[in-house]
């Protein structure tokens, strides 16, 4: 593989990732206030409200999305996502496990997320070395 090839590769990886977190971040949680983000919040136990924790989280998932397009020479931030994209997929299957099988699910959501932070990961470190 060229250096050229997977610097763009790993921009593509990145740019979804980062897409991932932002989207996330924005529509079910600031945007429209999805009843599934109300029922996670409820589950955990948060002595906070659902109105004011969900947005917030969507903040810093904006946060995170961004910083992970933006600062493409520090991997910090796909390090992070990766661990709270495992994080929330242990979570929701410890207290609503009925939407693992929901159409759009974290299972497939997060996993993706994972394997693209894995790319960007990997690429990084061949792009460095070579």
């Amino acid at each position: 593989m060229t250096s050229d090839l997977s610097k763009h590769i790993e921009c593509i990886c990145r740019y979804g990732l980062g897409f991932l977190f932002v989207y996330h971040g924005l529509a079910p949680k600031i945007i429209w206030l999805s009843p599934v983000e109300i029922s996670l919040v409820e589950a955990s136990g948060s002595p906070f409200s659902a109105t004011w924790l969900s947005p917030l989280a969507g903040v810093l998932e904006i946060l995170l999305g961004v910083s992970i397009i933006l600062f493409r020479r520090i991997l910090a931030p796909v390090y992070i996502a990766i661990s709270v994209l495992i994080m929330l997929l242990i979570f929701v299957a410890f207290t609503i496990p009925t939407l693992l099988i929901e159409a759009f699910n974290p299972i497939s959501t997060n996993v993706l997320g994972i394997v693209l932070g894995y790319l960007v990961i990997k690429l990084h470190y061949y792009n460095v070395k070579n």
